[in-house]
């Protein structure tokens, strides 16, 4: 497999990804987990899950998660899709591996999902035997839940979710493929913002630029919906959007946008400076990289997840700066979702132990915060690793900020 974005274009002088090939190794994990879990079938409404079966790209609307298309995933079938209205039509002229679609109304209003439950749904679950079943359920409102409830009293809803995690916990080779392209789109993504940096520019400009990139470059998504540009003090404590603050010399520059290329996202962060820095803010930059760098250096088989952590908050200690993190994780699992389990450095009730397997992804991605830093004391670096029978294998290759380093 390559270690290397190759192009994502599909031509005929070299051999690049099978789609089709990587959509049915996808359905064949979701299966396997499907059983093992001793589902009847998987109903599934998360963005992330309802492409890992069928691949529909779909207009996403703001907040709007869970209540647009789906998918329902039975034994010896393609998996059927719901989908909206405005999807329909190019899902029959151009998608032909999707044998079975329905079209449904967006899962809010009570009169329209009880509609589409009686209606829609509950002939499909009575076609394929589903009605006293067991179902996986990852993600649904109340509203759709309880219809659910009402016209199939002995179904057995059931946790759905989980299978799903389960199946995409360990990439494909083909999806390590899109990985990398999205992960070189964010690259170029992060130096547009770098390039945009100047005294007197705006957050919200230099965000600007790195959107264009994205979409310059065929990059579907942003990583978060609110791509995050945080300067000077808007990094003690962090501002997680973007402003319109005007970075100033002397500000530390945080950039976190990132790229979606084919489903899959690549989530690259730095932070640079403009103009001069700070001893201090030399100090805190170089506490973050080699946290980051002893971080790294664990994600191998037989390590864990807790050495990963124990090595950051180590190096960080070294300069007196162990106690500074954000009190979120430091690193997350990283796909077909933009952000998913498995986490690194988690702290709160239930945060599994787990070893380090290959195929895991993550983006990895500490920051300490110091307040009253005059230029802001606040620094992420983030970064793509994939787990291997080996060495991690760092995906992203955005430059550090050499002036931010001691020494």
């Amino acid at each position: 497999m390559d270690r290397y974005a190759r192009g994502p274009f599909n031509v005929g002088y070299e051999r690049r990804l099978d789609v089709a090939a990587l959509r049915q190794k996808r359905i064949a994990k979701a299966q396997e987990q499907r059983r093992k879990a001793g589902l009847d079938a998987l109903l599934v409404w998360k963005d992330e899950n309802q492409r890992y079966l069928t691949d529909l790209r779909p207009q996403l609307i703001t907040g709007k998660t869970t209540a647009l298309n789906g998918a329902l995933l039975v034994e010896g079938r393609a998996p059927i899709l719901f989908c909206s209205g405005g999807e329909r039509d190019r899902v029959d002229l151009t998608m032909p591996w999707i044998e079975e679609a329905h079209t449904i109304p967006i899962i809010e209003e009570v009169a329209l999902v009880d509609g589409m439950v009686k209606d829609i749904l509950g002939p499909v679950l009575r076609k394929y035997g589903l009605a006293d079943a067991k179902l996986g359920l990852d993600e649904a409102n109340t509203v759709f839940v309880k219809a659910l409830q009402r016209h199939f009293p002995k179904l057995a809803i059931e946790d759905g979710d989980t299978p799903m995690l389960m199946a995409r916990r360990h990439k494909l080779p083909e999806e390590i493929v899109l990985l990398e392209e999205a992960t070189a789109i964010a690259d170029a993504v992060t130096a547009s913002a770098t390039a945009a940096i100047a005294d007197g520019v705006r957050e919200c400009e230099v965000a600007g630029e790195a959107m264009r990139t994205l979409f310059r470059l065929g990059g579907e998504y942003s990583h978060v919906m609110t791509p995050f540009v945080a300067s000077g003090e808007h990094m003690a404590p962090p501002n997680r959007i973007c402003g319109d603050k005007l970075i100033r010399s002397g500000d530390i520059v945080f950039i976190d946008i990132g790229a979606a290329y084919g489903g899959y996202f690549g989530d690259v962060a730095r932070a640079v400076i403009c103009g001069k820095p700070s001893d201090q803010q030399k100090r805190i930059f170089t506490a973050v990289y080699e946290g980051l760098m002893a971080g790294i250096a664990e994600m191998r088989p037989g390590r864990t997840n807790k050495d990963c952590t124990d090595a950051i908050v180590r190096a960080a200690g070294k300069h007196g700066l162990d106690g500074r993190f954000l009190s979120l994780f430091i690193a997350h699992g990283v796909g077909i979702g933009a952000n998913e389990p498995p986490y690194i450095g988690e702290t709160l009730p239930g945060a599994p132990t787990y070893e380090f397997e290959p195929g895991m992804v993550f983006a990895v991605e500490p920051l300490i915060w110091v307040p009253g830093v005059r230029g802001g004391g606040g620094v992420r670096l983030e970064d793509m690793v994939l787990v291997t029978e080996g060495a991690p294998h760092v995906l992203s290759r955005a430059p550090y900020d050499e002036k931010l380093m001691l020494g």
